[in-house]
C-alpha cells in the first residue's frame, strides 16, 4: 500500500494536538478562580462555535430541520459533557480526570466489540481504575463522579455524532452541536459570574483556551485522518490520559504517586488494546470515524 503524503509526520501532529488540548485545559484550570468551570466552558464553546459556523456555513444550508432531535441531543451531550469535565478539573488532577473520562468511550468500544479480547481490556482498565481509587489519597469523590459523568456523556456524544454524521452534511453537525452547547452554557455562566465573563482579559484567555483545546486539535485531527489509518489515529488518541498526566505535572505541578501513574498507564494500555483489536479495520479518509474518536472536552 502506498503511504499518503505526510503520513510519517501525522502521528507527531496528533500528539501535538493532544498536547495543545491538555495545555488548553490547564489554562482553563488556572482561570477557574475568576470565572469558574461553567464560565470557561461557556467561553470555549462560544468561540469554538463562531469558528465552526464560519467554516461550515456552506454545509449548513443543507441541514434538514426534521433532524432536530439529533441536533438537540448532540448539542446537549456536548455541552453537559464539557461542564462535567471542567467541574471535575476543579476538584481532581487533570491526568486522573482524563483517565476516568476516557472510560466512557472505552466501555462503548468494549461493548460493541462483543469479544473475549474486549473483556480482557475491560478488566485491564478496571484494575487501572482500582489503582487510582486505592492510592490517590484525598481524591475528591465528587470530582470523580463529575469525570465519570463526563465519560458517560462522551459515549453518548459518540453515538449522537454517528447519527449526526449520517443525517447532516459536512461539518454542520459539530457546528450546530457546539452552538447549542454555547447557548446552553453562556446564560448560566453570565448568571453565576456576571460581567467578569465579558472583560477583555477574560475574553482573550477564553479565546486562547478555545484555540488550544478545540481549533488546533480539530484542525490537526482532520488533517491526520486523511493520512492515517482510522485505527492508528484512534490508538494515538487513546494516549490522552498519559499526555494529560504529563501536562498536569508540567503546567499545574500536579504530581502523581507511582501507583496512580501505573493506573493511568493501565487505562491507556486498555484503550490502545481495545482499538488495536477492534473487529473492523478500514482506511481513514476525509469522513473516517476512528474507533476511539477525539475527546470534545
Amino acid at each position: 500500500m502506498t503511504s499518503r503524503p505526510g503520513a510519517a509526520a501525522a502521528p507527531l501532529l496528533v500528539l501535538l494536538g493532544l498536547a495543545c488540548q491538555e495545555v488548553g485545559a490547564s489554562i482553563a484550570v488556572l482561570l477557574f478562580p475568576r470565572v469558574g468551570p461553567v464560565g470557561m466552558v461557556a467561553l470555549r464553546l462560544l468561540f469554538s462555535a463562531l469558528v465552526l459556523l464560519a467554516i461550515a456555513a456552506r454545509s449548513l444550508r443543507g441541514v434538514d430541520v426534521r433532524h432536530w432531535r439529533i441536533m438537540l441531543g448532540y448539542g446537549l451531550a456536548l455541552g453537559l459533557m464539557n461542564v462535567l469535565f471542567y467541574l471535575s478539573l476543579e476538584r481532581i488532577p487533570l491526568g486522573i480526570a482524563v483517565t476516568i473520562e476516557v472510560l466512557g468511550p472505552l466501555t462503548l468500544s468494549v461493548v460493541e466489540s462483543r469479544t473475549l479480547r474486549g473483556l480482557v481490556w475491560a478488566v485491564t482498565a478496571g484494575v487501572g481504575v482500582a489503582l487510582l481509587g486505592g492510592t490517590a489519597h484525598g481524591l475528591d469523590l465528587v470530582g470523580v463522579a463529575f469525570a465519570a459523568g463526563a465519560g458517560a456523556l462522551w459515549a453518548v456524544y459518540i453515538l449522537m455524532a454517528r447519527s449526526a454524521g449520517a443525517a447532516l452534511p459536512g461539518l454542520s453537525g459539530i457546528a450546530i452541536a457546539t452552538s447549542l452547547g454555547a447557548l446552553l452554557t453562556v446564560p448560566v455562566a453570565l448568571a453565576t459570574v456576571g460581567s467578569v465573563l465579558v472583560t477583555p482579559s477574560v475574553l482573550a484567555l477564553g479565546f486562547a483556551v478555545a484555540v488550544l483545546s478545540s481549533a488546533i486539535p480539530y484542525g490537526i485531527e482532520l488533517t491526520a485522518l486523511r493520512r492515517l489509518r482510522a485505527e492508528t489515529f484512534a490508538v494515538l488518541m487513546a494516549l490522552a490520559p498519559a499526555v494529560a498526566a504529563l501536562t498536569g505535572l508540567v503546567v499545574l505541578d500536579q504530581a502523581l504517586t507511582w501507583t496512580v501513574a501505573l493506573g493511568i498507564v493501565m487505562v491507556t494500555v486498555a484503550g490502545v488494546g481495545a482499538v488495536r483489536t477492534a473487529p473492523v479495520h478500514r482506511e481513514a479518509g476525509p469522513d473516517a470515524e476512528p474507533a476511539m474518536p477525539p475527546s470534545p472536552t
